[in-house]
């Protein structure tokens, strides 16, 4: 018996290792846990609160875009940095999809935090749990809530560009075309319409809201006609303007009290609130901050349990950009 035990163990040793490189290489999904790193990498909130917060003192405008990078790898194939790898000769990736190509913005922030969090926790922490982390506390840092993050996501080992054209959502949907889309990814029309008052900040380029201060009807005319300086009818596609020009870098529910005063910027803005589904939603959080943070807090980690498809390879990548 005594020969036998040690022979036990470096069977059992070994099988642990093969199930260790398997999780490395194949999705071992386990349940996602807001104590995932606390061990093995426990600075880890403090390491990318500190970053994202140099970010945004930085650039305000910089938390709205790590919100929507989340977004955007979320709607793909699941929350797996897939959005992060940069095109090769002999592989395309997310990042010239139609909705993110010159749009999507905000990965040397993630890189730099990468670097930050390699450093104090070698190959430990996932770029996708990285970029989870940074969006929360991009919406904190703007003034909205907080919230538990759930993790322990990995990185794909590939991406999408058709997935991308795809599954993300255009400035030009509509309020069903929207809730469609939400629904297929199990998010109700009550998530989407939170989830849209991320719109409360950041900036949109004169190529999405051309079309809508010009033509569409249903505009505030002041609105309209401040936009149209900034946005003539040919040329300027990538002259900027504020989603919310009331509180542009604030986190508050002002976004749903403009789309009420037919203030939205883009057309799929408005479509919140244009006679559909959305309506009464957008009339609660427009009178009620409190109900939009904390449904905006749970659509966040819903969304964010979006995982990728079963046999779809990952790993915890080193640089983001590259799988390893």
């Amino acid at each position: 018996m005594s020969r036998r035990r040690p022979e036990m163990g470096i069977l059992l040793a070994r099988s642990l290792a093969l199930l260790a490189l398997l999780c490395l290489l194949l999705p071992c999904h386990g349940k996602l846990s807001t104590k995932f790193y606390a061990k093995s990498c426990p600075g880890l909130a403090t390491i990318v609160r500190s970053a994202m917060a140099q970010a945004v003192a930085k650039e305000p405008r910089m938390g709205a875009s790590i919100i929507r990078l989340f977004f955007h790898d979320c709607f793909v194939n699941g929350c797996d940095a897939s959005i992060l790898l940069d095109d090769t000769p002999t592989f395309t990736g997310e990042k010239n999809a139609g909705a993110n190509a010159n749009s999507v913005r905000g990965y040397e922030v993630i890189d730099a935090t990468k670097t930050q969090v390699e450093a104090a926790c070698k190959g430990i922490v996932s770029c996708a749990d990285i970029v989870a982390l940074a969006s929360r506390d991009a919406v904190n840092l703007l003034g909205g809530p907080t919230w538990n993050v759930q993790l322990g996501r990995k990185d794909s080992r590939t991406a999408s560009q058709s997935a991308a054209n795809a599954n993300l959502p255009g400035p030009g949907s509509s309020a069903a075309s929207l809730v469609s889309a939400f629904a297929a990814k199990g998010l109700s029309a009550r998530d989407m319409t939170a989830l849209s008052g991320a719109h409360t900040v950041g900036r949109a380029r004169c190529l999405f809201f051309r079309g809508r201060i010009y033509t569409e009807p249903n505009i505030n005319a002041t609105f309209a006609a401040a936009r149209r300086q900034a946005c003539p009818q040919t040329g300027g596609d990538g002259n900027l303007a504020p989603f919310d020009d009331q509180t542009p870098d604030a986190f508050d529910n002002s976004y749903f009290r403009n789309l009420m005063a037919q203030r939205g910027l883009l057309h799929s803005d408005q479509e919140l609130f244009n006679g559909g589904p959305t309506d009464a939603q957008v009339r609660k959080y427009s009178g009620n901050a409190g109900m939009f943070a904390t449904d905006f807090a749970k659509a966040m980690v819903k969304m964010g349990g979006l995982m990728p498809a079963a046999g779809t390879p990952t790993e915890v990548r080193l640089n983001c950009r590259k799988v390893n």
